[in-house]
This record gives C-alpha cells, sequence and structure tokens, in this order.
C-alpha cells in the first residue's frame, strides 16, 4: 500500500524595524502634578507581510521532517520526496514620444521557486 503526502511550502515574512514604546512599570509625577506612566523605547521588527518570490526553507524544513516522522510512525518508509515548483513573472513597456520621435521601452523577468513537496512511501511489511 502507498501513500502520498502533500507539503506545502510558505514565504518567509517581511517588515521593517519599528520603535515602540513599553511601560516600565514605574511612575512619575508630571509638571502640573498628574502621574505619568515611564516609557523606554525600544526597535523591534514588526512583520509587514510576505515574500512573494522566497520560500521559508526553514520551515518547508521543519514541516518535512514532522510529516516523514509521523509516515515513519504509521509504518510507512518514504520512497521520495518530490518538489513541486510555480513561477511567476512580470513584464512592462513604456511609449512616449510623437512621430518620428517617439520611442519606447520595456522588461520583463520570471523566475520559479518550490511551492510543495510531494512525499511518496510504501507500507512496511
Amino acid at each position: 500500500m502507498n501513500k502520498v503526502i502533500l507539503v506545502p511550502a510558505f514565504f518567509v515574512p517581511t517588515g521593517k524595524e519599528k520603535t515602540v514604546r513599553i511601560p516600565t512599570g514605574e511612575k512619575t509625577v508630571g509638571f502640573w502634578g498628574g502621574e505619568k506612566d515611564v516609557v523606554r523605547k525600544e526597535k523591534q521588527w514588526v512583520q509587514t507581510g510576505f515574500s512573494n518570490c522566497v520560500v521559508d526553507s526553514e520551515r518547508l524544513s521543519d514541516d518535512l521532517s514532522i510529516a516523514v516522522e509521523k509516515l515513519n510512525q504509521d509504518g510507512f518508509e518514504v520512497v521520495s520526496v518530490t518538489p513541486v515548483t510555480c513561477g511567476n513573472y512580470d513584464w512592462d513597456f513604456h511609449a512616449g514620444g510623437v512621430g518620428e520621435s517617439s520611442y519606447g521601452y520595456g522588461y520583463g523577468y520570471g523566475y520559479s521557486y518550490t511551492s510543495s513537496l510531494i512525499i511518496t512511501a510504501k507500507k512496511i511489511s
């Protein structure tokens, strides 16, 4: 008996450094007599989205290990691991000028990435 498992790949998170104000738990008396929280500024990385072309290979490796371990526990032996690749592209063209002075230029690119892994396993007798 054979079993096929799909392990999806995920893109790496993208983000930026952001300065945040973190309360220290202390209070101070303000100029007009009111209490104010004492804060400290700290830079933290904040996720803003996900890459559209870079696969999180560490997570994919961990997910593959978990899937293989589960198959082994269920009495299966891995026969093959096959990557599934997908592609993406972009292009643009610009034209300008008038009459004999007209011009145009453009660009295009394409790339592929691993979108998932297919594990094929067979039952150990």
